[in-house]
This record gives C-alpha cells, sequence and structure tokens, in this order.
C-alpha cells in the first residue's frame, strides 16, 4: 500500500489501475481512458486539509479523496468549506471509475467496463462512455454524449441530457429536472423514463421499432409518429401504440410534466 499527501500541485505515474475512487468538492474533475501508464495530476489545490491518494497494488486501486469527504457524506459538504482541486486522471478504458463531486463540474469519457458517478451541485459529462453507467445527483445537471450500454439515472432536480445514445437500457428518474434524449434503439433496448414535474423530450428516428406507452396524469402528451393513439381519460392521458414491429421498448411517465415524442431522420 503507497500513499501521499497532496498539497501543492504534483503529477504521479502508476503502474497497473483497474478500480478507480475519486471523491473531490470544489474545482475541476477529469477523468478520461488513455492508453498510456495511469497518470494523476493536480494542477491547483486550495484547502487546508490536503488530498490523501492511495495506491493498493494488491487490488490495483487507486483511490483519491480528503480523509472526511466520504461517499455518503456528501450532500453534507454544501455547509462547509469549499476546498478547491483542479485535477486530472488517466487510466486504462477497462478500469472501474467511481467519482464524487460536491460543485466541482466532472468530465468522464471512454470507458467500458463500469462507471458510477455521484454529484450535488455540479455538472457532469459522460463522453463516449459504455457499460455499467449509474449517475445520482441533487441538483447537477448530467449530459451523456454517445452512450453505449446501459444508464441508470436518478436526480431531484438536475437535468438529463442524452445525445446520440444508442442503449441496451436507460432508466432515468427524476422530481423536477428536465429529460431530454436522442436516441437510436437496439432491437432489444428498453428506455424507461419518469417524473414528477419534469418535462420529457424524446427524439427517435423516423424508421424505428418500438412499443411505445406514454402516460401523464395532468401534463401535456403530444407525439409526432401518427401510429400512435390517444387515451384521455379524467385521471390519466395516454398515448401509445407499435412503431414498425416493435421489439425495443419505450415508456415515458410523468404526473405534471410535458412529454413529447418527436420523429428524426432514418437510422
Amino acid at each position: 500500500m503507497q500513499q501521499w499527501t497532496i498539497e501543492e500541485p504534483e503529477q504521479l505515474t502508476f503502474d497497473q489501475v483497474e478500480t478507480l475512487d475519486v471523491r473531490i468538492v470544489a474545482g475541476r474533475l477529469a477523468v478520461l481512458a488513455g492508453d498510456g501508464p495511469p497518470t494523476l495530476e493536480v494542477a491547483e489545490i486550495e484547502s487546508a486539509s490536503p488530498l490523501l491518494v492511495t495506491y493498493d497494488e494488491d487490488t490495483r486501486t487507486l483511490t483519491v479523496a480528503y480523509k472526511d469527504l466520504t461517499w455518503d457524506g456528501l450532500l453534507g459538504w454544501l455547509r462547509r468549506d469549499r476546498r478547491r482541486t483542479v485535477l486530472s486522471i488517466a487510466v486504462p478504458k477497462t478500469c472501474r471509475v467511481n467519482a464524487g463531486v460536491v460543485s466541482a463540474p466532472a468530465v468522464v469519457a471512454g470507458f467500458e467496463r463500469a462507471t458510477h458517478v455521484k454529484s450535488v451541485s455540479a455538472e457532469i459529462v459522460l463522453d463516449a462512455v459504455s457499460g455499467d453507467v449509474t449517475a445520482n445527483t441533487v441538483s447537477g445537471d448530467v449530459e451523456s454524449r454517445a452512450m453505449d450500454g446501459d444508464l441508470a439515472f436518478k436526480s431531484v432536480s438536475g437535468d438529463l441530457t442524452v445525445a446520440d445514445g444508442t442503449p441496451r437500457r436507460l432508466k432515468a428518474t427524476s422530481v423536477s429536472g428536465r429529460i431530454t434524449a436522442d436516441l437510436t434503439l437496439r432491437p432489444t433496448g428498453h428506455v424507461t423514463l419518469n417524473s414528477v414535474s419534469g418535462d420529457i423530450l424524446v427524439r427517435l428516428p423516423e424508421n424505428v421499432e418500438a412499443d411505445v406507452t406514454m402516460r401523464s396524469t395532468s401534463g401535456r402528451v403530444v407525439s409526432t409518429f401518427h401510429e400512435l393513439s390517444n387515451t384521455n381519460g379524467p385521471a390519466m392521458k395516454v398515448t401509445s401504440g407499435r412503431l414498425g414491429g416493435g421489439m425495443a421498448s419505450l415508456s415515458v411517465t410523468t404526473v405534471s410534466g410535458e412529454i413529447a415524442l418527436l420523429k428524426g431522420e432514418k437510422e
């Protein structure tokens, strides 16, 4: 077990890293998939407490965090000092990544195994991340680009944007955050989007093959796919039907949020 105490800008290199666990408060975080040796670079650090870096050779686990900043305690840091760190980490694309931030914007790019991110108020960008992906946020927005895999998203008021996504499974739940998804569905892809008051907008290719069900208690439900039919009752508005031969599925549910399903270009 090796450990470093970081109090000023510094760069470290490691032999092999299979699991990364990083947690910071404010500043900026970049976690990138690379082909070279795993590296960590602290460009800026402003904190009364040092940043601790631990490398376990047996499990090939790299941990980067403040000693008293735990995963479960992220929310409490909104009421405490703001430790600023500008941090970049490059590890193999097969590395398991766990990244947590309070108010520091984060970019996580290029990983293909398992990626878990957690934010309080910071924006998170997931770029070309595949495999098993989870993103939990309170008020921070999450943007996913070129997604290919499984994504589970939970938010209170943060927005989710999925651009150019090809999910196997996409499950998103928000209270008041907006969900926007531009998707190409696999033949067996499953997408489930839920919100209380947040609006949900989905764009699918014109020639998509999917079973679609969209429900809202009091919000408006609109679709530019004329194959879908409307069933509006006193307690629920429903738009549903089969596009093409079906196979994939899309389920969208809100309480008071509006739902819009738009027709995009052919695949």
